[in-house]
């Protein structure tokens, strides 16, 4: 935190006006910003609390500020307030020139978060923040009891026909379908419909009747030792929500509600929010976290989706507007827009627009440096919904597909069987490119049904990645059984995450022989599938001359390496000033990993968000890297920087 006394001498001090425009230059940074005076403090972003501590004219403050920006923040504001001297003369004609009406552009409330997802985007508002329901604990009185009755029969009728007509827009066999079939289970389950009946009949109110009846009920199902049958809990959960909202005439918050062109506005979006919602119709996202590297902004790069996270604003402020305008490659977001911003956004969305036009011509190119090097471009992927947008964008091949997310998108984990179909698809879908698929990667931070986590305090740190499935075979076996499934039928390549140690590699091996060797006395076709590693971990690039000797291939996961090289949180806003690809200390990682293998005749990809960056590219050819991977939006453009080397 940075600290500067400054003494004011505005007119009149901080009164009303000068305190708007004080506050709407606070807004503009990210930092968190407190102004101290006469033992008394308030947040610098807030008109109301500021005009409160009454500063005047000649009064000494205190600034404060705590984040990214923080010094640029306490410099304009001392500018803003400071004493008069011939330095400063700048400052004291900006305060002469306060009472003078402003112009509609200078009035927005203009904010800066963490670029996620380049492009620009305005549009309507679509607010998600889920209401967190608290049973009123009302009691009813005795003649009111069949009246509320009546009400939680209605509220049930309700949600039993909103389910029904979930079911009769999700696909059959699908995901979405079993799901919403789980729920309505739920709903019609007389133990829970009874609970929910005994606590109205005993004077509660109908709304905490149903959350506490469901809550009862979640209890019993966390206590089973089946994890498929603990995952129930959630949707006993959710049912008994349904009917309290029901009960309140609202509707649950649902993306899948978002009119066309919308600009999502919310706390948070995570990947269960995204299932079954119709990305292409997202206009753009701007969210209160999350970080350049977060689930969320990954998923936005797939999809080409403008997005600014980890915005720094006042959630009420963000929930009020009707508009909204953002950038994607600056973090700069506009609310309510003025007729200037507005057609300054414009320009940037036309300009985006005519690029993206004017890079099609590359989709069908096989990018060489100037001097006939070639280097593969491929794609990021998540889901076998995002094949389209990169073949479409001209991918040669999957340099990273995460298998996390087939996963977490259903009730349980998927068996051998859906796994293989699944890899099946994919390496199919991009034959004849190869198609590297990396082996589980959960952990604490990533909630899995039917898997279960102990709580940690750094669960970045902590049982994730090639860790816990080393330890579960039951889970990693039936995985590894169905790559090698799949790799009979295109050019598929295992990698395997999180690697820290020679050893953890050669257990891997030892797992996929013991897999290969039942497939075989099993008489099931499968296919050769060379092992590679992510290099993620400092340890793993110390030791990359040693893991080179065991492993086909090396992929540089540049998100979660530098955020271990840098001991900054990939998803804290507060330390995103750290968290850089192109910092020195990185870089070294990424060359000394690119010297290992050279010397060992093993060849080197990137497959963190940093391979599309058009500045760091040419440094990674020159290290020797060959192959590239990352998002489908932006192979286009890595293609043509390629040719431009």
């Amino acid at each position: 935190m940075l600290e500067r006394r400054v003494v004011v001498r505005l007119n009149e001090g901080l009164h009303a006006r000068p305190a708007t425009q004080f506050v709407k230059l606070a807004r503009g940074f990210s930092a968190d910003l407190e102004i101290l005076c006469a033992g008394k403090s308030a947040n610098a972003k807030s008109a109301v609390k500021l005009m409160l501590l009454g500063v005047k004219e000649t009064d000494e403050i205190i600034l404060r500020a705590n984040g990214p920006d923080e010094t640029q923040a306490l410099d304009a504001l001392a500018d803003f307030v400071a004493a008069e001297t011939p330095a400063q003369e700048p400052a004291r004609e900006a305060a002469q020139s306060l009472p003078q009406p402003p112009t509609p552009s200078e009035t927005e409330p203009r904010l800066r978060g963490i670029a996620a997802s380049e492009g620009a985007a305005m549009g309507p508002t679509f607010c998600f923040f889920p209401e967190t329901l608290t049973p009123p604990r009302r009691t009813i009185p005795a003649k009111e009891i069949e009246a509320e009755r009546a009400r939680l029969r209605h509220a049930l009728d309700a949600v039993e026909a909103d389910l029904a007509q979930r079911a009769s827009r999700a696909a059959p066999d699908s995901e979405e379908a079993a799901i919403v079939a789980a729920l309505a289970d739920i709903g019609r389950d007389e133990e829970f419909l009874r609970g929910v009946e005994d606590g109205v009949r005993g004077g509660r109110d109908a709304v905490t009747a149903a959350l506490e009846a469901g809550d009862r009920l979640a209890l019993e199902f966390e206590a089973l030792a089946d994890p498929y049958m603990r995952a129930r809990a959630e949707d006993v959960r959710a049912i008994a929500r349904h009917i309290a909202l029901a009960l309140l005439d609202k509707k649950e918050a649902s993306l899948a509600d978002a009119p066309p062109g919308s600009v999502i506005v919310a706390n948070d979006v995570n990947a269960f929010d995204l299932v079954g919602v119709s990305l292409a119709a997202i206009a753009g996202l701007i969210c209160l976290k999350g970080g350049a590297t977060s689930h969320t902004a990954i998923i936005a790069r797939s999809f080409g989706i403008p997005a600014v996270l980890g915005l720094k604003a006042d959630p009420a402020v963000l929930r009020s507007a009707r508009v909204a305008a953002l950038d994607g490659a600056t973090g700069e977001v506009a609310l309510d827009p003025g007729p200037q911003t507005e057609q300054r956004f414009r320009a940037k969305m036309e300009a985006a627009a005519r690029e993206k036009g004017a890079l099609r011509a590359f989709a069908s190119a096989e990018p060489r440096t100037r001097d006939g090097r070639r280097i593969e471009i491929a794609a990021n992927l998540g889901s076998l919904k995002e094949i389209d947008a990169a073949l479409a964008a001209g991918a040669m091949g999957v340099g990273l597909f995460r298998t996390e997310l087939l996963f977490m998108e259903r009730k349980r984990p998927p068996t051998e069987d859906e796994q293989a179909a699944a890899y099946t698809t994919l390496v199919k879908a991009f034959a004849p490119h190869p198609v590297i698929i990396r082996t589980l990667d959960i952990g604490g931070d990533k909630p899995t049904p039917g898997l279960v986590f102990p709580h940690e305090d750094n669960p970045f740190l902590g049982w994730r990645g090639v860790r816990f499935c080393l330890d579960r075979p039951d889970v990693f076996k039936p995985q590894l059984r169905a790559l090698l499934r799949a790799a009979a039928h295109g050019e598929l390549k295992i990698m395997a995450p999180m690697i820290v140690d020679v050893d953890e590699v050669r257990r891997v091996k030892r797992l996929i022989a013991e897999c290969r060797s039942e497939l075989a006395a099993e008489g099931v076709a499968h296919g050769p599938a060379p092992l590679g590693i992510m290099i993620e971990t400092p340890a793993a690039a110390l030791l990359a001359e040693e893991l080179a000797a065991e492993v086909a291939f090396f992929s540089i996961g540049t998100n979660d390496l530098t955020q271990y090289v840098m001991a900054a949180d990939r998803l804290n806003p507060h330390v995103a000033h750290l968290n850089r690809a192109d910092h020195p200390a990185v870089l070294r990682a990424i060359e000394m990993v690119c010297r290992a293998a050279a010397k060992a005749g093993v060849w080197v990809g990137v497959c963190g968000e940093a391979a599309a960056r058009p500045d760091l590219i040419p440094t990674f050819v020159a290290m020797g890297v060959s192959e590239l991977s990352m998002s489908p939006a932006s192979i286009l453009r890595a293609k043509k920087r390629v040719m431009e080397i």
